[in-house]
């Protein structure tokens, strides 16, 4: 039986040996690799420092005048008016002065234009402007300031003349209230009906009114509450009083309601 015992020994040097050759190996790899990288990183050329990036020459700016602004062109003012050197008024018009000779030959120079200002002057010319824009201008080539249009009487609009007037402001004739109970300067209490005091109706009834500009009541009308209290509580209404109700310095209508509440008797 003891030839069979198996005689232990301790492998501890032999462990670090290899330990320690499998670190070398380790070691040698991993500085053969970066290494291999940075040699393949710097030695690859870019062309970063070629003749292609080589300042040649240097180009001074090109210097260019100024050009002259351009002419400015002379605008003519537009005569303010129609000018005629002769006032024709059309056939519906009346004639400022009769001619003095009557001629059958037709006239070059063109009728006045009821709706322009035109006056009289040594040249014929046209402002295309109305009357409106050329009120209180008088002028042209030595015109003698007569103004054409219809009649014989010189006219000058201002341009406010025409100009609609102010709308007025409306004052509606009724206006709603509401509620009135708390509105009301005189409030009678409704009497209790004796039918409905016989089956001891309650509840609240509503009356619509209609309040006229001194604060009368004009009409009134149950709309909802119990059938035997509706007649009272109408009575009641009408003989509410409300003070009058402005708006914009006027007195007007109101139409609201009044709200009675009747208890079991």
């Amino acid at each position: 039986m003891l030839d069979q015992l198996v005689e232990s020994k301790s492998n501890s040097k032999e462990n670090t040996r290899r330990s320690e050759f499998l670190v070398v190996v380790m070691v040698i790899v991993v500085s053969a690799l970066l290494g291999g990288w940075t040699y393949s990183l710097f030695a690859k050329d870019f062309n970063m420092g070629g003749d292609d990036l080589s300042l040649a020459q240097l180009v001074a700016p090109v210097i260019v005048d100024d050009e002259p602004p351009p002419p400015k062109i002379e605008q003519k003012e537009k005569p303010v008016a129609d000018t005629r050197t002769e006032l024709i008024q059309n056939m519906d018009q009346t004639p400022i002065k009769p001619p003095d000779t009557i001629s059958t030959v037709k006239s070059k120079i063109p009728p006045i234009d009821p709706n322009k200002l035109t006056i009289q002057g040594k040249s014929n010319s046209f402002s295309g402007q109305d009357l409106g824009a050329n009120a209180g201008r008088v002028g042209g080539e030595g015109g003698t300031g007569t103004l054409g249009g219809s009649g014989t009487e010189t006219v000058a609009k201002n341009e406010g003349d025409d100009a609609p007037p102010p709308p007025k402001k409306v004052v509606p004739k009724m206006v709603s209230g509401g509620v009135l109970n708390g509105k009301a300067t005189s409030l009678p209490k409704p009497a209790y009906p004796s039918a409905a005091k016989a089956i001891h109706a309650s509840g609240a009834v509503v009356v619509q009114v209609t309040i006229d500009e001194s604060g009368r009541v004009i009409s009134a009308s149950a709309v909802s509450g119990h059938p035997l209290l509706r007649a009272a509580a109408v009575s009641a209404a009408q003989g509410a009083r409300f003070s009058p109700t402005m708006l914009s310095g006027q007195a007007v209508k109101v139409s609201g309601v009044i709200t009675y509440n009747f208890s079991a008797q």
